[in-house]
């Protein structure tokens, strides 16, 4: 049952897109356009639901999510059980037409809570700040996927079967995490550990385990997860997470093409590095992984750009580029090669320079073709309070709360990744 005391704004949008959203009413424009103010980029924690999205602010207290609601009949089977009746109720009635901008009382419930820590493992998916130049470990993707798809199937009432909602992917995420089964089994059953993260362990198996029998999934490793499980809980070998997620060592090499010395140093710096314009995994989060020369070599000016690889970065294939703007003329773009820990690339400039002008003023960001959408509005504070959250968060590891200690709260309780991660955040 829900908790009284959240007051919630239902309204409905020139578009028809119908608004849920808890706090301080946020006028509407005609046709709806301020839906994605809520949240956006990596600010925003997003879940695609039946008929509607979700979305909560990473930064800031976590509470119910404001919900943009366009199909409210496939809401229905949702709203009742995240935000109450008098909240379903509303968005019926505002779907037939009735007056918008109805008040009702809302409060947080086990779905709620649930929902929001599914959306928050999502975002992490994302936008985790993995950097060795800022000391946060990476999340071992298969640990977070595994969990992901236990929350999934914990909050299965999120979704149905139209099949047009990408965050329901149980079987997939199952499939293709499932490398880090045995290693959450032997995690599991070591000894010894804290109580919390023992239950914690059980919990995502067992969910995992009835999502993968739900699914009709079959391989040895879910075989291993069953009879594990079947099993009471004997005592393993002492063994901790860093020894069974240790880190990847070095990095292969690739063809990129080392910068070479010489010429007279015109100009060199950082460049911005804007997490939106690349996808996860390519390059290290850290503000200062992109730095640059400028040299004159004769009358050749040549800009040579280095950027720090994320530990799972691509070794070929991937396009990723550097965009050079000079003194705010056309942007030119530097194609990128990994090498070691390094994207690294060149290329030579017109500067059209005249005699005794001031030197030039270069702006340099990267980002992969056909997946970057442009500059976003977040900027060198937001990044730095990600990092801060993550810093805090990874902090508790050497006490992890306890998993359902606060099924309503987000941050309540570390996912396994991070638990992992923290054990291994020595190489960093």
């Amino acid at each position: 049952m829900a908790q009284a005391g959240i007051d919630v704004h239902v309204a409905r949008g020139g578009d028809g897109t119908i608004r849920v959203a808890a706090g301080p009413v946020v006028n509407r424009a005609e046709d709806g356009s301020d839906a994605v103010a809520v949240g956006s980029g990596f600010t925003g924690a997003v879940l695609d639901v039946a008929g509607a999205v979700l979305v909560w602010p990473v930064l800031g207290e976590p509470g119910l999510p404001v919900a943009e609601v366009h199909d409210a009949g496939r809401a229905q089977q949702w709203l009742w059980a995240v935000y109450g009746e008098r909240t379903a109720a509303a968005v019926h009635a505002c779907a037939a037409g009735e007056p918008t901008g109805v008040r009702v009382t809302a409060g947080m419930t086990p779905l709620a809570g649930g929902a929001a820590r599914l959306g928050f493992g999502h975002w992490a998916s994302r936008w985790w700040p993995a950097s060795y130049e800022d000391g946060i470990p990476a999340l071992e993707p298969d640990v977070l996927g595994l969990e992901l798809a236990a929350l999934t199937h914990r909050c299965q009432q999120l979704f149905d079967d139209f099949g047009d909602q990408p965050d329901d992917c149980v079987a997939e995420l199952i499939e293709e995490h499932q490398a880090a089964l045995d290693p959450l089994i032997q995690w599991w059953r070591a000894a010894p550990q804290p109580a919390d993260t023992a239950r914690h362990l059980e919990s995502v198996l067992r969910l995992i385990d009835d999502a993968a029998d739900s699914a009709g999934l079959d391989g040895a490793a879910l075989r291993r997860l069953r009879s594990s499980l079947d099993q009471r809980r004997p005592a393993g070998a002492p063994v901790g997470p860093g020894a069974l997620f240790a880190r990847r060592d070095g990095y292969a090499l690739a063809a990129g093409e080392p910068l070479l010395a010489g010429g007279r140093v015109i100009a060199r710096g950082s460049g911005t590095n804007d997490w939106r314009r690349y996808p996860p995994g390519f390059v290290d989060a850290s503000e200062h992984a992109v730095s640059w020369t400028a040299r004159a070599l004769g009358a050749r000016r040549r800009i040579e750009v280095e950027v720090v690889a994320h530990v799972a970065a691509p070794a070929g294939g991937a396009p990723l580029v550097a965009e050079v703007r000079v003194n705010g003329g056309q942007s030119d773009r530097v194609f990128l090669a990994r090498r070691d820990d390094m994207w690294t690339g060149r290329a030579d400039l017109d500067l059209h320079l005249s005699a005794g002008a001031m030197p030039p003023h270069f702006e340099v960001g990267v980002l992969l073709p056909g997946f970057d959408p442009g500059p976003g509005p977040e900027g060198r504070e937001d990044r730095d309070a990600i990092r801060a959250l993550v810093r805090r968060r990874l902090a508790t590891a050497v006490q992890p709360l306890a998993y359902d200690a606060s099924p309503h709260d987000a941050s309540s309780g570390l996912f396994l990744a991070e638990i992992a991660a923290a054990a291994t955040s020595e190489d960093y």
